[in-house]
């Protein structure tokens, strides 16, 4: 298997880091603006494999479309296909065959649609068929399961005969993520009420919108992980907003706790060192794209550490939390689950001598997350392509940072 060695790297160089558009909000974009007749510019669109998957498919005749790893392109395809023409075969990667998408199917079927699963029941590969008649306006789905299946139904809503009212049933999980989407919607000048637990949204035709996608805040968050743990460091993230759409902002409250102070500027944003604090809490529930970045951190720097909201992870492209233990115990850092859903960091971590190698799991999350170790100890990634899921540039904006 391909590998890439990090060196030892302390001294993280002050440099300035132009990062990938946000596939979160390119994604979506793309799904709203096929929605509204593809009449939109869409400028800064994400060069991620998920975002460059998704324009490939939207503008594919195929009656089968393969998404490859990509979660959200699965999703939103789903529901945007019952809107078609022509009964659509999706299917995916064997690990995209092995995560859940009844729930989602489940509501489109009671909206009227007709979805036949192909392999495994609830699983992909599923043939969707065009909507011929709405049989409900109105219909319930549990508010912590992923918030694509949620945000998928809400980009179709208004081209719905009947437009939709989706009850969130219990805790609502990833929220910004769902907020996102009716944010983006709004752009487009779709108008919906989201009150309690009720998201309604009536039918109504899109608008065209010129969009430019912010930078990814989730790739923002190892660049926060690298100045934490290096010894001395100043980075400026440039493309990014202070009033952004993407939940993944959230990074610069934990990490302002972690040891990184942020200034934010008209292009971007400066990272800088500051005191970390010797214990925190820190609830993912709509972050959960950040909990493998936090957890290094917290295992590396000692910092007492309860974490909640871990949930999803387990159906993610790897089940991460189980993949985070195996990786962090050679560093002699334990997750451990305490109490039921509240996760604690237990550190025995010491730089070592030898290069420690770091199983990526089909990934990209877990290479990003474990990159910044390298300002502790030289570490070898396996598998580092694996972060063309989401920032393609990722190792040559590190090997930039750390000097080679």
């Amino acid at each position: 298997m391909e590998s890439i060695t990090l060196k030892y790297s302390p001294v993280i160089q002050s440099s300035q880091v132009q990062l990938e558009a946000s596939k979160s909000e390119s994604n979506r974009a793309l799904i709203i603006n096929a929605l509204s007749g593809n009449l939109s510019t869409l400028k800064n669109l994400s060069n991620a494999r998920d975002t460059q998957t998704m324009l490939r498919l939207l503008a594919s005749e195929e009656s089968t479309l393969d998404v490859l790893d990509a979660g959200t392109t699965m999703r939103f395809l789903t529901a945007y296909s019952i809107l078609g023409d022509e009964p659509r075969t999706l299917t995916g990667t064997e690990r995209m065959q092995q995560r859940p998408i009844k729930i989602l199917a489940k509501a489109l079927k009671q909206i009227g649609a007709k979805i036949k699963f192909l392999k495994k029941d609830g699983y992909p590969p599923l043939k969707v068929h065009p909507l011929s008649s709405q049989k409900k306006d109105l219909i319930s789905i549990k508010g912590d399961v992923s918030s694509q299946f949620i945000s998928a139904l809400l980009m179709i809503a208004p081209r719905l005969p009947d437009g939709l009212t989706l009850n969130l049933l219990g805790k609502i999980g990833s929220r910004p993520y769902i907020q996102m989407t009716l944010d983006m919607m709004r752009l487009f000048g779709i108008s919906a009420s989201w009150t309690n637990n009720t998201i309604e949204i009536k039918p109504q035709a899109y608008s065209t919108y010129d969009y430019v996608v912010e930078s990814d805040w989730s790739g923002a968050s190892y660049w926060y992980s690298f100045v934490a743990l290096a010894d001395q460091a100043r980075i400026k993230l440039l493309g990014l907003r202070q009033k952004s759409l993407q939940g993944d902002i959230a990074i610069v409250r934990i990490m302002n706790q972690l040891g990184v102070m942020s200034t934010f500027e008209e292009d971007g944003v400066i990272l800088e060192k500051i005191p970390e604090q010797k214990s925190v809490e820190i609830d993912f529930s709509d972050c959960p794209d950040l909990a493998q970045t936090v957890a290094v951190v917290c295992g590396v720097k000692k910092i007492e550490s309860r974490f909640t909201g871990l949930e999803s992870l387990r159906i993610k492209e790897t089940d991460r939390i189980k993949a985070l233990k195996k990786e962090l115990k050679k560093f002699s850092i334990k997750l451990k689950e305490g109490e039921e859903g509240v996760w604690e960091v237990k550190s025995k971590f010491e730089p070592g001598q030898e290069a420690v190698s770091i199983h990526t799991y089909e990934d990209h999350r877990m290479a990003m997350a474990f990159a910044p170790l390298c300002t502790q100890q030289e570490i070898i990634i396996e598998d580092p392509s694996v972060v063309n899921k989401s920032y393609p540039s990722f190792w040559d904006h590190v090997s930039d940072a750390i000097g080679g």
